[in-house]
C-alpha cells in the first residue's frame, strides 16, 4: 500500500497559477501510474491528468493545454502545474496511484491508493 500526501493547494485569482505536489511513501513509486482527480461540492470525482510508468501523460479535455503533470526530480514526487486557472477548476484535488491498463486510466476505481486531498479555490 502506497501512502500519498498532497500539498500546494490554496486560494488563487482567476488566471493565476498553482503547483500541486504528490509525495509517496515508498521507492517503488515509479512503478505506479499517478493520477490527479478532483471533486467539487455536489459533483462526482473527475479525472484531471495521469502520468504512466513510461512517463506518457494524459489529460481531460477541460484542462488540456493549461495543466501539466510531471514526475519531479525530487524522489517519489509528482507535480501538477496548473496555469490560467478558472473558477470552475475549484475543487478538492486528489492524487492516486495504481497500475491501470490504458483503457482505464481515467477510471477512479482502478486506483487503489489515494491521498487525503488538497483544496484549490479560484476566486476573485
Amino acid at each position: 500500500q502506497v501512502q500519498l500526501v498532497e500539498s500546494g493547494g490554496g486560494l488563487v485569482q482567476p488566471g493565476g497559477s498553482l503547483r500541486l505536489s504528490c509525495t509517496a511513501s515508498e521507492s517503488t513509486f515509479s512503478t505506479y501510474a499517478i493520477a490527479w482527480f478532483r471533486q467539487a461540492p455536489g459533483k462526482e470525482r473527475e479525472f484531471v491528468a495521469t502520468i504512466r510508468q513510461t512517463r506518457t501523460t494524459h489529460y481531460s479535455d477541460s484542462v488540456k493545454g493549461r495543466f501539466t503533470i510531471a514526475r519531479g526530480s525530487v524522489k517519489n514526487t509528482v507535480y501538477l502545474q496548473m496555469e490560467r486557472l478558472r473558477p470552475e477548476d475549484s475543487a478538492v484535488y486528489y492524487c492516486a496511484a495504481g497500475r491501470p491498463i490504458l483503457s482505464s486510466i481515467r477510471d477512479a476505481r482502478v486506483y487503489g491508493n489515494w491521498g487525503q486531498g488538497t483544496q484549490v479555490t479560484v476566486s476573485s
